[in-house]
């Protein structure tokens, strides 16, 4: 999907500036590439581009948990139950969309198994976003997708 992005807006006359976690993903070589590991690493990235930048695509889900604590050499079995903490991620897109300036916006997405039109719109609002696209799993690691685009009063665009 990001890569996909990057090139409908370069195709458009625009820059494009990817931030991207560890995939394997042809992007555009006409945009501008930024790795990044953790999700953390991302919303530093992301946050620190965001300045110059006239809006965001959140397009990727960076993971919404991480262990609480990582260990630095390999678990070994025990035959007993392991137990991993895991804690939420900071949201890459909600924070950039709340840090906007004026002209500056948010395009979020939203990828739901149930109920998907009402969470979308939900994240649409606790993101800050101008528009949310809003898909279901189906749209993992698809060519194509179905999807329908939320403005930001929540009204259907486009499907």
């Amino acid at each position: 999907m990001g890569a996909a992005l990057a090139r409908a807006v370069i195709q458009a006359g625009h820059e494009a500036v990817v931030v991207s976690g560890p995939v394997v993903v042809d992007y555009p070589s006409e945009a501008e590439l930024h790795w990044v590991v953790t999700t953390d690493e991302m919303l530093s990235t992301a946050s620190e581009l965001f300045l110059n930048c006239d809006g965001v695509i959140g397009a990727a889900a960076p993971c919404d948990y991480m262990p609480r604590h990582v260990e630095s050499q390999k678990i070994s079995k025990t035959g007993r139950p392991l137990r991993i903490e895991l804690i939420e991620t900071a949201d890459v897109v909600a924070t950039l969309g709340q840090r906007k300036r004026p002209g500056q916006w948010a395009v979020g997405f939203a990828l739901e198994t149930e109920d998907q039109r009402f969470r979308a719109i939900v994240k649409l609002e606790r993101k800050h976003c101008n528009l949310m696209v809003s898909n279901g799993p189906s749209a993992i690691d698809a060519d194509h997708n179905e999807v329908e685009l939320l403005d930001a009063s929540g009204d259907l665009l486009a499907t």
